[in-house]
């Protein structure tokens, strides 16, 4: 087995349904143009109000990932 070295990178996430929605918007896209990706952490769970119900979900999380060898 070979050691590995990661790297983690942060991303925001944003969804108008849900934090889980964020959540998985911010890794697909993240996906797109990054490889290697293992893992995440959530960071901060926010969001805006508007008009007494939550209007928007927001998500700030770090990605790890694998340094190619």
């Amino acid at each position: 087995m070979n050691d590995h070295v990661y790297k983690k990178v942060e991303l925001i996430g944003s969804s108008k349904t849900s934090v889980t929605e964020a959540i998985e918007t911010a890794i697909s896209r993240a996906s797109k143009t990054m490889r290697n990706l293992e893992w995440f952490e959530v960071d901060q769970i926010r969001g805006h109000i508007k008009d007494g119900a939550v209007a928007h979900y927001q998500v700030v999380m770090k990605v790890g990932f694998r340094i190619d060898d």
